[in-house]
């Protein structure tokens, strides 16, 4: 998978625009301020490729991006922004709802911050991938801001509050660095040929 051969499709807000062919979809999700726009760009190689937001929660697309015409990298709106209407995050929770009940998800990539007990959103996130029956890897981001000593029993932690399945991957990742991306791209290869 040649991940410099990647280009942006479109902006779906309604079921109906739902790409739904024969080639994989990767799915990445996360808070919005969790750095997922950093974590494609590291995966991707490129700077600005996913937009880093200005306003964490504004976004309520599904992105698609098409990855050397063997995968979709979809990216989910992020989650979790206090500042969002009621009426926007009914509308994010209703498309959110009818992507993951469309049966179109190859590869769960879920992101949260490797310094923090993951999130009642988080979990909820989770959840709706555990329920896909798709296979999942917990990105966790930010791990250049902990101490060593503190990656493991962080990973513990995140596993733990998410209720993850044994065989349920945790990259322990920092976007800024490219740690971890390496253990990514390979899960993310191996999905698009799957």
């Amino acid at each position: 998978m040649n991940l410099h051969n990647t280009e942006f499709l479109k902006s779906v807000t309604e079921p109906k625009n739902f790409i739904a062919d024969e080639l994989p979809q990767i799915v990445f999700a996360g808070k919005s301020n969790v750095g997922k726009s950093s974590v494609l760009n590291c995966v991707l190689r490129r700077k600005n490729f996913a937009r880093v937001g200005q306003r964490p929660g504004k976004t309520v697309h599904i992105n698609y991006f098409l990855i050397d015409n063997t995968a979709y990298f979809v990216d989910l709106p992020g989650y979790g922004y206090a500042k969002v209407s009621k009426t926007e995050r009914a509308r994010w929770g209703k498309l959110m709802e009818q992507y993951f009940g469309a049966e179109l998800i190859d590869l769960g990539v879920m992101i949260v911050d490797s310094r923090h007990k993951p999130t009642a959103d988080d979990c909820v996130m989770a959840d709706w991938f555990k329920q896909t029956g798709c296979p999942l890897i917990i990105v966790a981001n930010k791990i250049d801001k902990l101490k060593k000593s503190q990656i493991e029993p962080n990973m513990a932690v995140i596993r733990e509050t998410l209720d993850l399945f044994e065989e349920t991957e945790i990259i322990p990742f920092s976007a800024e660095k490219g740690e971890g991306r390496d253990a990514l791209v390979g899960r993310l290869a191996a999905a698009a040929q799957s």
